[in-house]
C-alpha cells in the first residue's frame, strides 16, 4: 500500500539519525507524517531505493569526462563504466564533453585519429539504450559542450534526426565572451582543449543563428551559461562548475549527486490568508532534515567510491516547490500576473 511505502521511505532515511546517537523511531514519524500529508516528496529513486537492496536514493549526477581512454580515472570508458553503474541504480547522468580532443586531430600515442567528442557521445547513446535505469525506466542525461570548442557545430546539429542520441539532452555551454561577441557581431576563437590554440575564427552569430536555428527545430540544443554558474559557485575553492544535472536544474561538481524534493504548497494553505505561514516553516525544516538525512541513508554505487565522497564533502540537498497554481488559486490570484511574480518571489524568498 502507498502507507506502507511511505513508512518504508521514512523509517530508511530516519536511520541516518543514528549518527547523532538519536533514536530514529519519534523522527521516522515526524517523517511519515510529512509524507503522508503529502506536505513534501522526494524524488523516484529515494521512493524506489529506501530500504531496498539497491539503495540508492539520489535522481541526478555529474560525471567527469578526461581526454583518455582509460588509465584516468575519469577517462571516457572509466566514466562510461560508472554512468552505467549510476543508471542502473536509478539515477541519470550530467557530462561535460569540452576536455576531449576535436574529431581528426592526432593521437600521438597509437598515430590515429582522435573521435572527437560528439562520436563519442555516441558510444555512450548506445550503451545507456541497453541499459533500463534501475530496471524501470531508462536513463536521462545531459552532455554539455563548451561554444568555444572546434566541433561545437556538429554538436549542435547531432540531434537533427531525432532518431538519433535519444537518451541525451544536449546544451551547449555558453561564455560571457561568446555572448558579448554576438551582441556586438564580432569573431569569435574556436580553441582547441589540450593547447588552449585557436583553431579556427568564426562570426559569432553565425554560431548563435545555429543553435536557434536547431532548438527551433526540435528543442536541442539548450543553452548553459557557464560563467554565470560559476560566479554563484558556493564551493569555487572546491571545482569549477563545467555541468548539470539531466534536465538542467542543477549544476553539480564532479562526482557529485543531488538529492531532489518539493514541499507541496497545496497543502499550506490559511483559512483567513493565502499562506499558512507557520505550517510552511514547519515543513521546510523538517524537508531539510529529510534531505539531509538522505545524504547519510544512500548507499550510492559501492563500486564508484567518488560518489559518496563528493557527497559527504558537499552535502548537497534541493529543496524546491509545487503547487504554486493552487496556492495562488487558493488565494485569487491570477497566474503569470504581476502579482503572482511579486508572490512567487515572496514565497520563495520565504522558504
Amino acid at each position: 500500500t502507498v502507507e506502507e511505502m511511505f513508512w518504508r521511505v521514512a523509517y530508511n532515511v530516519a536511520l541516518a539519525e543514528r549518527e547523532f546517537d538519536d533514536d530514529p523511531d519519534p523522527v521516522a514519524e515526524e517523517f511519515y507524517d510529512l509524507l503522508t500529508d503529502l506536505r513534501f516528496l522526494p524524488n523516484s529513486p529515494t521512493f524506489t531505493g529506501a530500504g531496498t537492496p539497491l539503495g540508492q536514493l539520489a535522481a541526478c549526477f555529474v560525471l567527469p569526462i578526461s581526454d583518455d581512454m582509460g588509465k584516468d580515472s575519469a577517462g571516457i570508458f572509466q566514466t562510461l563504466r560508472d554512468a552505467a553503474l549510476i543508471q542502473q541504480t536509478g539515477g541519470g547522468n550530467g557530462f561535460s564533453f569540452s576536455d576531449l580532443r576535436s574529431k581528426g586531430s592526432m593521437v600521438k600515442t597509437s598515430a590515429g585519429e582522435a573521435t572527437g567528442p560528439v562520436g563519442f557521445l555516441r558510444v555512450y547513446d548506445r550503451a545507456f539504450g541497453e541499459i533500463a535505469q534501475g530496471g524501470t525506466r531508462r536513463g536521462a542525461n545531459m552532455a554539455v559542450l563548451r561554444v568555444d570548442h572546434p566541433d561545437i557545430r556538429d554538436f549542435i546539429t547531432c540531434k537533427t534526426d531525432e532518431n538519433q542520441i535519444t537518451n541525451f539532452n544536449i546544451s551547449v555551454g555558453v561564455t560571457d565572451d561568446f555572448m558579448e561577441a554576438v551582441q556586438d557581431d564580432e569573431l569569435f576563437d574556436l580553441r582547441c582543449p589540450q593547447s588552449g590554440e585557436t583553431t579556427e575564427t568564426v562570426p559569432a552569430r553565425e554560431l548563435f543563428d545555429m543553435i536557434v536555428k536547431y532548438a527551433h527545430h526540435n528543442g536541442e540544443p539548450g543553452m548553459l551559461f557557464l560563467d554565470a554558474a560559476n560566479r554563484q559557485n558556493p564551493l569555487p575553492h572546491l571545482y569549477e562548475l563545467k555541468a548539470t544535472n539531466p534536465c538542467g536544474e542543477q549544476y553539480l561538481g564532479p562526482y557529485e549527486n543531488c538529492c531532489l524534493g518539493s514541499v507541496n504548497l497545496a497543502q499550506h494553505c490559511a483559512q483567513d490568508g493565502i499562506v499558512d505561514w507557520e505550517k510552511l516553516e514547519a515543513t521546510v525544516h523538517l524537508s531539510t532534515r529529510f534531505l539531509d538525512n538522505v545524504v547519510t541513508a544512500n548507499a550510492y554505487v559501492p563500486a564508484v567510491p567518488q560518489l559518496q565522497e563528493a557527497a559527504v564533502r558537499a552535502r548537497r540537498i534541493g529543496l524546491g516547490i509545487m503547487g504554486l497554481g493552487d496556492l495562488m488559486y487558493h488565494g485569487g490570484i491570477r497566474y503569470g500576473s504581476q502579482q503572482a511574480e511579486e508572490f512567487a518571489g515572496q514565497v520563495m524568498e520565504f522558504v
